[in-house]
């Protein structure tokens, strides 16, 4: 019997993974006193299934127009994080942490805003 070959399947493991690093790494951004990580929520965690790796995906309530500083800020505190990381899982290696503003709350946005602009048809009836 051949193997299947999809390698973006996530498994339960690799969910609970994903899950895991998602809340030590919000609760630890609470944790940190930064202006700049004011209004930043940690929304998903994208660890590869050999841990070399993880994507952390942020959503900020300033929109688009932080992401620059929040990156900055970020990039700061990734070797901590990574500590935190270490102390609090039971994980064979401590994935290097990357950080992306989250594809799909800026999309959810987007489509909410023209969806807002579209106004309904005018009737012909009068009332």
């Amino acid at each position: 019997m051949a193997k299947r070959a999809n390698p973006k399947r996530q498994y339960p493991r690799m969910v609970r993974v994903n899950e895991l690093l998602r809340e030590v790494v919000a609760e630890a951004v609470q944790d940190v006193d930064d202006d700049r990580l004011v209004g930043v929520a940690i929304t998903n965690v994208d660890c590869e299934s050999d841990l070399g790796a993880a994507v952390v995906h942020y959503d900020v309530l300033d929109g688009p127009d932080a992401d620059d500083e929040v990156l900055e800020a970020f990039d700061e505190l990734r070797p901590r994080l990574q500590k935190v990381i270490n102390a609090e899982t039971r994980l064979k290696q401590t994935p290097r942490l990357t950080f992306a503003a989250d594809p799909v709350v800026r999309s959810a946005a987007r489509i909410d805003d023209v969806l807002r602009g579209i106004r309904p048809p005018a009737s012909d009836e009068a009332p």
